[in-house]
């Protein structure tokens, strides 16, 4: 998130934030008179579902959770239990507060709801493959995240995992318009790298060799690869760590995924090859064990550059 938030928010965004709410609402249904075939409104089902996910729930606790007003929620608590799906109660320590608990009736429509809720939205993404489902539930992810109150937002999880098809694509590309846009590098080094994407691809030995992708709520922010250098030499290559993920320690858990592998691998050390001005880069080798052991200038990708190796015992 920007460090500073902006004041105005462009037409043009309120617009499209408008258009995707009408869509999504006409997609998912609850514009109807009854949701999921029922008799009971969008509010209504929902409060069942709360009730469902829980023995029994303080009436306070259902105005926080769905952002409702006492006297709206009380109105459509007073007519599901009319309809006999839920009872109220005094709360045994405080009886100024009410419990709210599903009757038998209430529970089995209930669960009846949640499994239609399922099953309609098994159909809404049944035509996507996998790996399209997994795109729609990181950008789903990515939406809450943003959309939540500050003060409430979860932490992110960061995963780091092992390569799926598309992986490799995905390195090259940002590899190739990262470094242009931090360093001014120019198409050649995207090449360099395509070269080492597809070497890997084609003919990596996944006893001596692995690579992972970071994600963070899903979504790809990082890379890095072990290969064989040698017979008892590991080499780290294409570690990359997006800008939005950068502070949070994935570079340097990327970097002792890679090391921890070539340890088991058998490796007795590993080595790798940058350049002096990739400062981020360097302090995490550097705090990672590794150590600069000679340098050369060059030119390549455009500009003048110093290149390094470093190395490590493993």
């Amino acid at each position: 998130m920007d460090s500073q938030v902006s004041a105005h928010v462009p037409p043009e965004d309120v617009a499209a934030v408008r258009s995707f709410n009408r869509f999504f609402t006409r997609r998912v249904g609850v514009l109807r008179t009854g949701l999921l075939d029922s008799p009971w409104s969008l509010t209504e089902v929902r409060i069942l579902y709360e009730l469902l996910r829980r023995e029994h729930a303080q009436a306070a606790e259902l105005r926080r959770e769905l952002a409702m007003d006492a006297g709206q929620l009380s109105r459509v608590l007073a007519k599901l239990e009319d309809n006999g799906l839920l009872t109220r109660s005094p709360s045994p320590e405080d009886g100024r507060r009410q419990v709210i608990t599903l009757t038998a009736a209430g529970g089995r429509a209930a669960s009846i709801l949640d499994d239609r809720s399922s099953a309609q939205i098994r159909a809404l993404v049944r035509h996507l493959s996998a790996g399209e489902r997994r795109r729609l539930v990181a950008a789903m992810t990515t939406v809450r995240h943003l959309m939540e109150d500050p003060g409430e937002r979860r932490p992110s999880t960061v995963v780091l995992r092992p390569l799926r098809p598309g992986d490799l694509g995905w390195v090259v590309e940002r590899h190739g318009a990262l470094y242009a846009e931090e360093y001014g590098w120019d198409q050649t080094f995207e090449a360099l790298v395509a070269g080492i994407a597809a070497d890997y691809g084609r003919s990596h030995d996944p006893r001596t060799e692995s690579a992972w992708i970071a994600e963070v709520d899903g979504e790809r922010v990082g890379s890095v690869f072990c290969t064989r250098e040698g017979e008892a030499v590991a080499k780290l290559r294409l570690l990359l760590v997006e800008p939005s993920a950068r502070g949070h320690g994935i570079g340097r858990r990327l970097v002792d995924e890679c090391l921890s592998f070539a340890r088991s691998a058998g490796y007795a050390r590993m080595t790798l090859w940058t350049n002096n001005c990739l400062d981020a880069a360097r302090h995490i080798y550097r705090r990672t064990g590794f150590r600069p052991v000679r340098s050369e200038k060059h030119h390549s990708f455009g500009r003048d550059l110093v290149g390094e190796v470093w190395e490590r015992d493993l």
